[in-house]
């Protein structure tokens, strides 16, 4: 028996792949929506993850600004603390730099120099006095500067001539002057009579050595 189909293949063919492709483009489109969801989905976690790491990264920072700001607090009450004990130690040590002054300054004069007033201000030590002459003067500060170690920087302020009657016929020309000097402390003074005791010893070691050879 000869079937003979009379409906329209191509129609249906036609329609078989209209619908192929409607399927295969739901799905296509499904599929795109689901990828789109799972990359959405991925960044959002990403951008909370990051959001935590922010705010805990803050967090931390804020500690060490805390952190930052009570170890500046603990340098300053720590440079205090030293700077009181150096202040302390500097009162014990520079007890007895008024006999220094005196004994220093009675030990520099050279002969034909009076000296009228000493005053201290702080570590700088004001000399008033009258010498026989100007030479007089320029040796003392020659004195101060180089043969003792608890006067620095002497400096002639003022040096005026006059003169001074020893007797009715008798007057002689003098040089009344004033000069300054920075008293050293006692701290500092032994450290450079350390130094000084170092280099005679090293000077006479070699001397020495130079005259066994």
């Amino acid at each position: 028996m000869i079937l003979i189909n009379l409906l329209p293949h191509r129609e249906a063919a036609r329609k078989r792949r209209r619908d192929v492709f409607n399927v295969t483009l739901g799905a296509s489109a499904l599929l795109g929506g689901l990828v789109a969801a799972a990359v959405f989905l991925w960044y959002q976690g990403a951008l909370s993850a990051q959001q935590d790491t922010n705010s805990l990264l803050e967090r931390e920072s804020k500690k060490l600004d805390g952190q930052i700001k009570d170890i500046a607090g603990l340098e300053e009450e720590i440079a205090a603390l030293r700077a009181r004990q150096k202040a302390v130690e500097d009162l014990q040590s520079d007890r007895n730099l008024p006999v220094h002054l005196l004994t220093e300054i009675v030990n520099q004069l050279p002969d034909g120099i009076y000296v009228s007033k000493v005053a201290q201000a702080d570590q700088v030590v004001t000399i008033n006095g009258v010498a026989q002459s100007n030479e007089r003067v320029s040796e003392l500060l020659r004195n101060l500067a180089n043969n003792t170690p608890w006067f620095a920087k002497p400096e002639l302020v003022e040096i005026v001539s006059g003169t001074v009657a020893l007797s009715q016929r008798d007057q002689r020309r003098v040089s009344n002057f004033t000069m300054k000097v920075h008293l050293v402390r006692s701290s500092e003074a032994q450290k450079s009579m350390a130094a000084s005791a170092a280099s005679g010893a090293s000077a006479a070691s070699a001397a020495a050595s130079t005259a066994k050879k």
